[in-house]
């Protein structure tokens, strides 16, 4: 393996039995079944059964297991099986959660495997990295993450990045050559490239020599193991406010503890109470439902064609103000239609196009060889401005691949941001032609002859002039245009960047990539929700313009610049700028960085698109990294924390809805639980001050945690996307969950709920019996915590947002509400759980009761919304 960088191509090919045809089906069956899949082995995950064990490492589980093993030997026995089965049951939640989780994150997987682009039956096609074998030709270019080890059999202006293999960040130069020395390092091997780097200019063609763990990063497999979840922020404060919180629940419990013995209680009656409280008091599925709502959440915004990398982005999703979008593909179509050309000094439409005329057909066919675009069986591979040069060859009879296989090229400048051109070498009619292809500010200035149905000429000022106007014309019609030309060769002669020059103008191409439907709307919805929308693109002004007007994103040209005024700008001048521009043309990766630094610097969360290898610093600078799923690079996904699986602007629209969304619903989550536990500890307070009997069991509070916590407040988490949340400004991602107004709100909410606990503990205790006074203080704290699930879906009432429309609202109420009344009436469970018969009218006032904290929070709320 280690001896490949001595061979030459042609010796290593032959070694592996491979020829310019790429493997063969059954070749590549047989290689699976000797070396196996292209896969990194993961490190072992914990079993079920572990996980659920790891339950019970909880401080507050192991107390109760403590207090459940002395009720034991006291010979309180059923005690001891009702807490033993709340512990069992709240771990068996916990083990679901994190199965679910891990289920979650394997969807996910799924979803952003990469693919490599490898020569199969003499076809080129895209496969998942994971099926690569040893001894396929894998094709390379930039932006391509690199899925394999492998030996260069061509090299074009190959740059690899391979940082992640050497910690060298500058790209390395590949090329063919064999290297005679014996030791060489990795970082020494520039005729091979490694797993892990990916391309960062030109484009190669590779056979392969390791895949999987036999690659060099399988041997350090352990620096890719990047799958480990990580806390989001929201995760962390929520952990830090429940440490606190736990405190305070337990110096109140040690207090009540200290005040029941010196009232004379018995000291384990005094410690099994103590205890329940603090474990019915401490919200402690608080973390559990962040997680759970954040993997629901994840999974249907992957639905809706946003995958989430990072959980951490579901947070600032309801925070973003800015988004920085590309535009072709994500505020366009990107499906590139030709639509006119500009050849021998006249406008033509596709469809009018005369091959008879020998410039006209010059001017497909160049199209086709300065290319690297191919389309079979409706498949397209490549960059949509050149598979448009492919579809209007096809529409004259012109297949691509035979172009290129009878004019074969020699060698060629690969693309690039920087010189926004293309230049390829072919030999044709014996001659050596050099086509280039590019932005026609770019080119033109390059051009010295231009070609005409009369021959070659030099190009005069008013043809220059008059190539100019056609395409501006184009261009604001919002037309992309290229610019062909082409000039003879000697057959040797060095090739570079400084080689293009001198050339013969044949035409312009014009081709439209239009609007997507869904855009303008997607634009509007953002301005509503406070969010500025931003169109960030490589593109003409005009043609820019042009589009961004269709969209609804400019009104006034004085919105729109270009690159070089940004060059122009100190970043405080460009501070001052943002916020007035919404069009950004002929802009460099460097300008996108400076772009999103500036609006975070004005206190902004922003969002940036990308797909270019270029991109990668952009999308790692911004909040929200979006990166393209169809025409982004591996480069631009593994930088991002969102990918658009349809490369859609209205998608970001959609995600940021669904972020703030989830988020709410956490928030209102807590709420619940929080309310509800503040009503439990109130009531406990009520009696201790006033000296009176202890109104809930031990058990009682064990039974409340368990249906009446988790169960409404995943349900709550659960609720269903409000469109009213992108009428809102974006939430101050800096702004403390659990802020005064939220505090308030929680402790009204808990007063209301005490209040008829209180009630309904006083009526009991008017029977002169302390335990009918304690089934209704229980039965009523548990329904009207179970009603109040309803109350905390919204910060609207019922009535506007439906009873009816999150269904698992119900469900979890149903199942709390059957669990109640099987406590309450049925006898083998009424003694276990220490509760009196109760006649009807008790019960007529426990319902009644239970329901008055909701009705009054839903009154508030329909004044509140009245008022607004």
């Amino acid at each position: 393996m280690s001896e490949f960088h001595r061979k030459s191509s042609v010796e290593v090919m032959k070694a592996f039995g491979v020829t310019n045809q790429g493997l063969s089906d059954y070749d590549v069956q047989k290689r699976q079944e000797v070396y196996g899949t292209n896969e990194l082995e993961e490190g072992k995950r914990t079993s079920t059964f572990a996980v659920f064990f790891g339950q019970f490492k909880d401080l507050l589980v192991i107390i109760l297991l403590i207090a459940a093993f002395i009720s034991f030997l006291l010979g309180e026995v059923e005690s001891t099986i009702v807490i033993l089965i709340v512990v069992m049951l709240n771990a068996i939640l916990g083990t679901v959660q994190h199965v679910k989780a891990e289920q979650s994150l394997d969807s996910l997987k799924e979803l952003t495997t990469s693919v490599a682009k490898v020569m199969r039956n003499n076809q080129l096609v895209e496969i998942p990295s994971e099926d690569i074998v040893v001894g396929d030709l894998l094709y390379l270019d930039a932006g391509d993450y690199i899925s394999a080890d492998g030996r260069l059999v061509e090299s074009h202006n190959l740059h690899v990045n391979e940082s992640s293999l050497t910690g060298e960040s500058l790209a390395v130069e590949k090329s063919i050559t064999s290297i005679e020395k014996d030791q060489v390092t990795v970082a020494d091997k520039r005729n091979m490239v490694f797993t892990g780097s990916f391309v960062t200019n030109g484009r190669g063609i590779v056979v392969v020599t390791a895949i999987g763990m036999e690659t060099e990063i399988g041997k350090i497999a352990n620096l890719l193991d990047t799958a480990k979840e990580k806390r989001t922020p929201l995760q962390v404060s929520l952990d830090h406010f429940g440490e606190k919180l736990a405190l305070g629940i337990t110096l109140i419990c040690l207090a009540i503890f200290t005040i029941d013995l010196f009232r004379g209680r018995e000291l384990v009656e005094s410690f099994m109470f103590a205890v329940s409280l603090a474990v019915a008091a401490i919200p402690e599925a608080l973390s559990s439902i962040v997680t759970i709502v954040l993997a629901f959440g994840t999974q249907k915004m992957a639905k809706e064609n946003a995958i989430i990398r990072k959980l951490y982005a579901v947070e600032s999703l309801g925070s973003v103000s800015v988004i920085c979008s590309d535009k072709t593909g994500t505020l366009t179509e990107n499906k590139m239609t030709v639509q006119q050309v500009y050849v021998d000094q006249k406008i033509i439409s596709h469809d009018q196009i005369q091959t008879g005329n020998s410039i006209e057909k010059k001017l497909i066919l160049q199209g086709l060889l300065c290319n690297d675009a191919v389309e079979r069986d409706q498949k397209e591979i490549g960059d949509p401005t050149e598979i448009a040069l492919v579809k209007l060859g096809k529409q004259y009879n012109f297949d691509e691949l035979v172009a290129r296989n009878h004019y074969p090229r020699l060698t060629e400048i690969p693309f690039d941001s920087d010189r926004k051109l293309m230049t390829t070498v072919n030999r044709i009619s014996q001659q050596t032609v050099m086509i280039t292809k590019g932005a026609v500010d770019v080119l033109l200035p390059k051009v010295v002859k231009i070609e005409t149905s009369t021959g070659v000429h030099a190009i005069t000022a008013e043809q220059r002039k008059k190539i100019e106007e056609v395409n501006r014309a184009f261009s604001m019609n919002g037309l992309r245009v290229l610019a062909i030309a082409y000039k003879r060769i000697q057959a040797h002669q060095p090739m570079d960047a400084w080689a293009e020059s001198d050339f013969t103008f044949v035409g312009l191409i014009a081709m439209m990539d239009p609007p997507r439907k869904e855009s303008k709307a997607a634009v509007e919805s953002c301005i509503k929700a406070g969010i500025k929308p931003v169109m960030i693109t490589g593109d003409h002004k005009i043609t820019a313009t042009a589009i961004a007007k269709q969209i609804g994103l400019v009104n006034d040209p004085s919105e729109v610049i270009e690159g070089y005024e940004i060059e122009g700008l100190t970043d405080q001048q460009l501070q001052e700028k943002v916020q007035d521009v919404s069009v950004y043309a002929r802009v460099t990766p460097e300008h996108k960085i400076r772009i999103v630094k500036a609006w975070q610097e004005k206190g902004h969360v922003v969002a940036m698109t990308g797909d270019g290898v270029n991109d990668g610093p952009a999308l790692k600078q911004a909040d929200i990294g979006v990166a393209m799923g169809i025409t982004g690079t591996e480069v631009a996904k593994d930088a991002s924390s969102m990918i658009l699986t349809d490369d859609n602007f209205s998608t970001i629209v959609k995600a940021i809805s669904n972020g703030r969304s989830m988020y709410t619903n956490i928030k209102n989550a807590i709420l619940f639980l929080l309310s509800g536990n503040a009503g439990a500890i109130f009531v406990v307070l009520y009696a201790t001050v006033f000296g009176l009997s202890v109104p809930f069991a031990p058990v009682h509070l064990l039974f409340i945690n368990l249906l009446t916590d988790s169960l409404p407040a995943i349900a709550i988490g659960l609720e269903p996307h409000n469109k009213k949340t992108m009428k809102d400004k974006p939430r101050d991602i800096h702004a403390p969950l659990l802020n005064k107004r939220f505090t308030i709100q929680v402790l009204l909410e808990g007063v209301l709920i005490a209040i008829s606990t209180v009630i309904a503990f006083r009526m009991g205790l008017a029977t002169g019996d302390t335990l009918t006074a304690s089934t209704m203080a229980f039965a009523t704290l548990c329904l009207s915590r179970l009603i109040h699930g309803f109350n905390s879906r919204s910060k609207e009432s019922i009535f506007t947002i439906g009873l009816f429309t999150n269904m698992y609202t119900w469900l979890a109420f149903l199942i709390g509400f059957l669990c109640l009344h099987a406590v309450l009436f049925m006898p083998s469970l009424t003694g276990m759980f220490e509760v009196a018969p109760l006649s009807g009218t008790q019960l007529g006032f426990i319902y009644s009761l239970s329901v008055m904290p909701f009705l009054v929070n839903q009154w508030v709320k329909v004044l509140f919304v009245r008022g607004k």
